[in-house]
């Protein structure tokens, strides 16, 4: 629920429907589905655009010490140029850096949802 907050590249709003989230994205609605919920950090999950398109997002949160990462890996797909490529994985780390900025209290976030 907290997706808006801080993935602004590529969340506007979103919504629960069943097993999966309804994203409203700058290029439309997107299906959003998680892995089943687990102890190790795993938040990969996949995007499905309105072409019917999936792709899969690698995310983790790993522990470190007295805090933990985020890794999300962003993969160049067939047809995508590097352009296009160098964008995404720009806004991806933006959007991290956001994130972090929530988690270290420097911007506030309600509940603990995905």
């Amino acid at each position: 629920m907290n997706l808006p907050t801080w993935a602004h590249a590529f969340c506007r709003s979103v919504r629960r429907d069943g097993a999966e989230w309804i994203v409203e994205t700058p290029d439309g609605p997107v299906r959003l589905r998680f892995v089943t919920w687990n102890q190790w950090g795993v938040l990969d999950h996949v995007v499905t655009l309105a072409s019917g398109e999936s792709i899969v997002n690698p995310m983790r949160v790993v522990p470190n010490g007295a805090g933990s990462e985020v890794l999300f890996t962003v993969f160049q797909r067939a047809g995508m140029s590097d352009a296009q490529f160098y964008e995404d994985a720009s806004q991806v780390h933006r959007d991290l850096h956001t994130l972090k900025r929530i988690l270290e209290g420097a911007e506030g976030a309600e509940g603990n949802e995905r």
